[in-house]
């Protein structure tokens, strides 16, 4: 049985652009993804603390852009999708009054195993926020 709204490996080829996905970055998102993953650093809920580090706001943890890359790559692929990776590298922090905006593209193939590579960005108006691949074994 195949879940509605899943991409078949079958149906896929590299070079196949994800739409982009554009998230703001809200005081909300980044406190309550720190709570969420049960990460009580200061510099990701608390301004003062955050500025005493030298940075003008708090900023998002990683666990919650790990999150946000899943959310990205599950919403294009489908529920029936099934993660075998997902490796990524932060760059510019995310502050609140900011946006992330997700671009990725299927950048490879293995018929065998049938799992597909994904290279993605999530960039903000510093730069890149985050880079990386996932490797997705779909249906």
């Amino acid at each position: 049985m195949t879940l509605k709204n899943t991409k078949r490996f079958d149906d896929v080829r590299p070079g196949e652009a994800l739409p982009p996905l554009a998230i703001p970055i809200t005081v909300g998102l980044v406190t309550g993804g720190a709570i969420a993953t049960r990460d009580y650093f200061p510099g990701h809920h608390d301004l003062h603390a955050a500025q005493a580090l030298g940075s003008p706001h708090i900023f998002m943890n990683i666990l919650t852009t790990n999150g946000l890359v899943q959310r990205y790559v599950e919403e294009w692929a489908g529920p029936a999708a099934r993660f075998a990776s997902l490796k990524i590298k932060l760059g510019a922090p995310n502050y609140p009054g900011d946006c992330m905006t997700f671009n990725g593209a299927v950048t490879g193939q293995d018929a065998a195993t049938r799992t597909v590579e994904i290279t993605l960005s999530g960039k903000n108006s510093m730069g890149n926020h985050v880079t990386g691949t996932v490797a997705l074994v779909l249906p």
